[in-house]
């Protein structure tokens, strides 16, 4: 190592933030013009690791600032304040098919960034960083509760913002994975909303008695949502992804109880049996399974499932009974599910039946299937076992690395915006933007 490297400065600021919070990368105190990597090494609580890195020249007062100077290659290039985070990937070597997220939101993401001398890409286990900071992401702003809900057999989580309230409230629904996923539900407490993750397909109940939860399960979430005396009863959404969107939906326009304020629908479809159960709607597509596709590495293509869009009414929501602001998240490269299809055709029926002015869709030339919070890394294919399924399978879920980071990036923000304008109107929530 040049002596004169040896005092090479690395700052992060802020090195502990929300997980939709960017931070600025400082290197100081380099040679004038040398070649430096930047890297992020962060290791899953599954215990694989995942990394991403940066290739810069340092300016003429040995300087180089992550989000101004451009990377010329690596895991990603250009001008990419967050390229360490959402171009993160597995490390050589690592098996194939992971994905991603986090189980314990209770503890931070902690992500290693180091800068070494050089463009390095590989053998980083054998070389001697120049500098290194341990950078904390967290899900939960303090103050954020986090109450188990086992009340009328949920299987939930209940995250309540800081403060007395009362707060909006929000049910967050996932999607055919099932089990309790709780990092968005406990992303958006952090910004204000009362928000309850819901495990519906690998409950309690459901482990117990071998049989599916049906509508009176996501009522039932919905009353002790309401009931919270810091919850706000007559402001409440719901967020769904995938399969979530299809009883988001099911519960909006069906459902006696539930009465929503708004409801946020990403990468779904409205195809369902309009009277069938959760169990029905659950192995409604697998009746065409003899449309699954396969690419040319042997990932699981299943968005022809449930095309052509049925024209039969009974096969549809009917979402021109819809009385709640919808918003709909479309990547325009999902291999899951046919997504800009049902959004097209959604367009459509809430235009005959005169309810559009409630429709807002945005759709995202190149983004996948799994449009999650900002600076996920992005995952094209992954190991996935539905649940109720005997076996995991390598599912296609689409999207191209840049354009779907920027998906996600702007997505969030516009359900930020659209869930304050629906769920607080005139009042300002209290938002948490640093920790």
């Amino acid at each position: 190592m040049d002596r004169k490297q040896c005092c090479v400065k690395l700052s992060v600021q802020p090195s502990r933030g929300l997980m939709d919070e960017k931070f600025i990368v400082l290197v100081q105190n380099a040679l004038p013009g040398s070649q430096l990597t930047i890297r992020a090494l962060h290791q899953c609580e599954d215990g694989h690791s995942w990394e991403a890195f940066g290739h810069y020249t340092a300016d003429t007062t040995g300087t180089i600032n992550v989000s101004e100077d451009p990377s010329i290659r690596g895991t990603y290039s250009g001008v990419e304040q967050m390229g360490l985070l959402w171009s993160l990937r597995p490390i050589p070597g690592s098996k194939p098919g992971l994905r991603m997220r986090k189980k314990n939101i209770q503890t931070p993401m902690e992500v290693t960034i180091s800068v070494y001398q050089g463009h390095q890409t590989e053998g980083f286990a054998d070389l001697v960083p120049l500098s290194g900071v341990v950078v904390e992401r967290w899900y939960m702003a303090p103050g954020v509760r986090r109450i188990p809900v086992t009340e009328g057999g949920l299987t939930a989580a209940l995250f309540l913002p800081l403060g007395p309230g009362p707060f909006p409230g929000l049910l967050d629904l996932y999607g055919l994975g099932g089990e309790l996923v709780e990092y968005r539900a406990a992303l958006l407490a952090s910004h204000g909303f009362a928000s309850m993750a819901i495990d519906y397909l690998t409950s309690k109940f459901t482990i117990e008695t071998g049989k599916m939860v049906d509508r009176q399960y996501f009522e039932t979430a919905y009353r002790v949502l309401q009931q919270h005396p810091q919850v706000c009863k007559s402001r409440i959404a719901m967020i769904g992804l995938s399969f979530g969107t299809s009883i988001t939906l099911k519960m909006a326009i069906y459902s006696e109880i539930i009465k929503l304020s708004a409801a946020v629908c990403i990468s779904g479809t409205h195809v369902q049996p309009v009277d069938g159960s959760v169990e029905e709607i659950l192995r409604f597509p697998y009746k065409n399974v003899g449309k699954t596709r396969f690419s040319e590495k042997d990932e699981v293509i299943c968005r022809d499932l449930m095309l052509p869009i049925p024209t039969d009414p009974s096969l549809k929501a009917d979402v021109g009974r819809l009385q709640c602001p919808l918003l709909l998240l479309v990547g325009e490269d999902d291999q899951n599910w046919p997504t800009q299809e049902s959004a097209l055709n959604i367009k459509e029926m809430m235009a005959q039946a005169g309810n559009s002015h409630l429709l807002t869709v945005l759709s995202y030339p190149n983004a996948g299937h799994l449009i999650e919070p900002p600076y996920t890394p992005h995952t094209r294919s992954s190991n996935f076992r539905p649940a109720g399924m005997p076996e995991k399978v390598m599912c296609l879920w689409g999207g191209q690395t840049v354009e779907h980071s920027r998906a996600q990036e702007d997505a969030w923000k516009k359900i930020l915006v659209f869930l304050r304008e629906n769920l607080y109107g005139d009042r300002n929530p209290t938002l948490f933007s640093h920790l």
